[in-house]
């Protein structure tokens, strides 16, 4: 395979002199001690002769895309700070006040996470719109992504802004943007934020005081709002319930899940003790992701201690769901995205009623959740990675009732709002199955075998290979240019491309495997399915084509 081009960004062409310029105006706008000391260090490294570390940080600046802003918390442009909040603020605003009716008076509503500096971003986020003249809406402490998103039509506010990493390593926090309707943001609705923010000086920008009237801090009413409808996910409403063992994971889902299960009437979980408090170091995991091997090791040697029926796990913002469920071998085993999305949507699909239904999954999910919708003669739709084209795929299809969303990468969406992945009220429905399953006198793995009884064995697999986002991309794009005739041994029977996501599909048989690069961590991502039959081969072939 080709080569990628060598680095030519901005940064590593700056003269020094510039280069100390650019800093030294950084500095003065830097309110935060931590990180102009941090800057003030490398300055003083530059001048000594060492300004690599320097000129790594001035390179350019993180880019705003479709998932706002993610990345390491530290000094500089090319990194997520105070300044960078505030410039991208100042963006984001002045884009809403220049599109959206009434923007000012409706405002932004503003949540956050639990994680280092998340808490002075959002305040940073109010100051900013405030002292454009925009309504700041400020949530009134460390809370759940799927609450923001709720808050946000529910306030009938013009935007939302969620300080959070979500599911990254401990160092990064994140920006993510949340459009009226309680959706991410798509194209090219990004590109004109993005392109908003380039035009911002952050010398210019005058944030509002702390008891601007613009400012307003909220109370837990929104919150309440929510949890007042999580009666409405359950679709069995008069099951006994199961036992459940439960981890937040260090994150701010663990209060608002308990709540939850109460609305819902279910009994109080079994919590993992040691991860139920949130905690910026995440302790006790080295990748705060319950897709991560190991990140559930906790909370499965707690469903085993308490007898439990399923094991739940919210990542640390809470919009995601993984589980586990008792082995026929008497342990335990993770359930993969796809399976619990299979095994939601056929409780969904079997409990709800009409022609009009919808249900949307992604690209790189399982083929399955298509062939379920065609038996149960409701209209499917498969779109783009990304939650955000779920949500999009709402929007387009109105005539349409949606009733269930997915894609596998733990993200899962069960009613109506938020227009974004829920772990919360996915879990509560998640409960449900495990009960009916109960009641029913068979095992979750029952279940999911008597799917495979009827469509097949779906058998899904992924690898992910990790590279510069630049290198991804280039590789793949290479292979989307020429790809192979033969994976395996197999002939490639369809080649499929889809540009707008830099995503290549190659169908061999009953086996398909898809490659694209990720969209908010430096790898490139590989997924396999077949049916009846291992596409972990394929997997490898593309693979080494991609390392080749």
């Amino acid at each position: 395979m080709n080569q990628p081009p060598a680095d030519r960004s901005a940064g590593s062409a700056r003269e020094p002199a510039g280069l100390l310029d650019a800093a030294m105006a950084w500095l003065a706008v830097d309110p935060d001690p931590d990180t102009r000391a941090e800057l003030s260090e490398l300055v003083a490294a530059a001048c000594a002769g060492d300004s690599a570390p320097l000129a790594e940080r001035f390179a350019g600046r993180l880019q705003f895309g479709t998932a706002g802003l993610r990345g390491e918390i530290a000094a500089g442009p090319m990194r997520m700070n105070r300044v960078t909040v505030r410039r991208a603020t100042a963006g984001l605003v002045r884009h809403l006040l220049a599109t959206a009716p009434e923007a000012a008076e409706r405002g932004i509503v503003i949540g956050y996470d639990a994680r280092h500096k998340s808490d002075a971003f959002a305040r940073d986020v109010a100051a900013v719109a405030a002292g454009l003249g925009m309504r700041a809406m400020l949530m009134p402490g460390p809370g759940p992504t799927p609450v923001l998103a709720w808050a946000v039509p529910h306030l009938q506010a013009v935007a939302g802004v969620m300080v959070t990493a979500s599911h990254n390593p401990p160092r990064d926090n994140g920006y993510k943007v949340y459009l009226e309707d309680g959706s991410q943001i798509v194209s090219p609705v990004d590109v004109e934020i993005a392109t908003a923010i380039d035009a911002v000086d952050p010398a210019a920008i005058e944030p509002a005081e702390a008891d601007n009237p613009l400012v307003v801090l909220l109370d837990a009413s929104p919150a309440e709002a929510y949890l007042d409808a999580v009666p409405a996910v359950r679709l069995v409403p008069d099951l006994d319930g199961v036992t459940v063992a439960y981890t937040p994971m260090h994150g701010v889902g663990g209060d608002t899940l308990l709540a939850a299960f109460e609305r819902a009437g279910w009994a109080r979980p079994t919590v993992v003790a040691a991860q139920f408090a949130p905690d910026p170091d995440f302790p006790t995991v080295s990748f705060p992701n319950p897709e991560e091997p190991g990140a559930m090791d906790l909370l499965v040697a707690c469903a085993r201690e308490a007898d439990a029926d399923l094991a739940l796990a919210n990542d640390p913002d809470a919009d995601r769901l993984g589980a586990a469920i008792p082995a026929p071998d008497g342990g335990w085993r993770r359930l993969t995205g796809d399976e619990l999305g299979w095994l939601l949507a056929d409780h969904v699909l079997r409990h709800t009623a009409g022609d009009d239904r919808l249900v949307v999954t992604t690209l790189v999910s399982s083929s399955l959740l298509a062939r379920m919708a065609t038996a149960a003669g409701v209209h499917h739709a498969e779109t783009f990675t990304g939650f955000k084209w779920i949500a999009k795929t709402m929007r387009d299809r109105p005539s349409e009732r949606f009733v269930f969303g997915y894609e596998q990468a733990l993200g899962y969406l069960v009613t109506a709002l938020p227009r974004d992945k829920d772990g919360i009220t996915a879990a509560v429905l998640m409960a449900e199955v495990a009960a009916l399953a109960k009641a029913e006198g068979i095992t979750l793995q029952q279940r999911l075998d008597d799917l495979a009884d009827r469509f097949g064995r779906y058998v899904t697999a992924e690898r992910s290979l990790r590279m510069e986002p630049a290198v991804a991309a280039f590789r793949v794009t290479s292979l989307r240019s020429a790809p192979p005739a033969a994976l395996a041994g197999r002939p490639v029977d369809e080649v499929l491309e889809y540009p707008e996501a830099n995503l290549l599909r190659l169908v061999c048989g009953r086996s398909r495997v898809q490659v694209r690069p990720s969209g908010t961590e430096p790898k490139v991502k590989i997924y396999g399915e077949g049916v009846d039959e291992d596409p972990q081969p394929l997997i490898d072939a593309v693979a080494d084509l991609l390392l080749s």
